[in-house]
């Protein structure tokens, strides 16, 4: 009975433990902008890949805002997905704050990270397939 409470505990700090770390994405504010190429729905489920992997790989980073901007997507997207052989490309831009201890150490402490782009491909109407981040 006292190694069974033993693992129930270990499970429960492990659990615990396993919220404690990762990007924060909370209180991320999705900018959709004005679109002729992609509907709402169609960005929106591109933002969730992004959203997915900064808070499982982006840790003591704070997601502020992700941005979809028609400019900037047609300017590069086509030749994202060309490079990437796909049919789309899609380029979102955020601004996340980095905490002190500077991520996984790629980044800068104690700072704003503004402009950062993420690159996301697909074919036909397939799932949105993250390739690419960082400055453009």
């Amino acid at each position: 009975m006292k190694r069974y409470r033993l693992w129930i505990a270990l499970a429960a700090v492990v659990l615990l433990l396993s919220g404690c770390f990762g990007g924060n994405v909370t209180a991320v504010n999705r900018v959709f902008g004005e679109s002729q190429i992609y509907n709402k729905w169609e960005i929106g489920s591109a933002m969730n890949v992004v959203i997915r992997l900064f808070k499982n790989e982006f840790d003591g980073c704070t997601l502020t805002e992700l941005k979809y901007d028609e400019e900037v997507s047609e300017k590069a997207g086509g030749a994202w997905a060309e490079h990437y052989g796909a049919d789309q490309g899609i380029v979102l831009v955020s601004t996340f704050r980095v905490d002190d201890s500077g991520g996984d150490g790629s980044l800068n402490p104690n700072s704003t990270y503004k402009n950062y782009q993420w690159i996301l491909t697909r074919s036909g109407i397939g799932a949105w397939k993250l390739q690419t981040w960082g400055y453009g």
